[in-house]
């Protein structure tokens, strides 16, 4: 793997799968050998979720750096959250350690407007991570709202579309499903 050109991956939209996508991506990269790691920007490490659960059962690095929604914290909290979880994301994206590094919701913190965040999470710095990780490394970045820069710098970006939804029908956040 190490000699092979890595690729960057977005998975963004307003459809569900996103983050079902990586995980996927996730398990088949573990199965052929690779080592991968997981940082999602988002999802708290006070809630349990799934995908988390099953990573720490089979070996795959997963580290929660977000306080949740943002309309759960204010928004220092979520500054600081955000800044941590970037400095985290270069220190291990560049230990080459990795085959694999996933940013879950990167692109949903990138797109937070309800507070700045250019100061903690540089959209340029994410660009130049994107262009200057290690070679063999894949990149694979989710969430909504992915930035035209992000997915100009990607190898591949998916875009997924609703067309229908249970949410519309009243049906909360499934367990199993959605966490």
């Amino acid at each position: 793997m190490k000699d092979k050109r890595g690729l960057t991956l977005i998975y963004t939209g307003d459809g569900k799968g996103k983050t079902t996508a990586a995980l996927g991506l996730a398990l088949r990269a573990t199965g052929r050998g690779q080592k991968v790691l997981m940082i999602q920007f988002i999802k708290s490490p006070q809630r349990t979720y799934g995908e988390k659960l099953m990573f720490d059962r089979i070996g795959i690095e997963m580290i929660q750096t977000g306080v949740g929604f943002t309309w759960t914290k204010t928004p220092p909290e979520h500054r600081e959250a955000l800044q941590k979880a970037w400095a985290l994301t270069k220190e291990k994206v560049f230990s080459n350690e990795y085959d694999v590094v996933i940013l879950d919701e990167l692109n949903n913190a990138l797109a937070i407007e309800k507070f700045p965040i250019d100061d903690v999470l540089p959209l340029h710095e994410v660009i130049d991570l994107i262009q200057k990780r290690p070679e063999h490394m894949h990149l694979v970045i989710t969430g909504r709202s992915a930035k035209k820069e992000v997915m100009d710098a990607a190898d591949l970006v998916t875009e997924m579309k609703p067309h229908k939804h249970y949410y519309d029908e009243g049906i909360p956040a499934v367990k199993g499903i959605e966490f």
